[in-house]
């Protein structure tokens, strides 16, 4: 069963809550998302780190009820996606 946007985004949201997030549904199948997150939490951290947060925020949910999430990252400071 797909996963729908209210529920990524309110995972996203619970682990960065002071993030700007921003998804797409990219084939309109809640399978596919894009998500861009800016996050303090970030900071100081590699691409990897962060994607790696991203993904623990989802509880084991990649993979399965998720199939697919292009992601990126970025702290305020910057800005810039990572």
């Amino acid at each position: 069963m797909p996963m729908p946007l209210d529920t990524l985004r309110a995972h996203l949201a619970e682990a960065f809550p002071d993030a700007e997030i921003a998804i797409e549904d990219l084939a309109g199948d809640g399978d596919h998302y894009r998500a861009r997150i800016v996050s303090a939490a970030f900071a100081g951290m590699s691409r990897v780190r962060q994607h790696q947060l991203v993904y623990a925020a989802l509880k084991g949910k990649m993979g399965g009820e998720l199939h697919a999430l292009a992601l990126e990252t970025a702290t305020p400071a910057t800005g810039t996606p990572s």
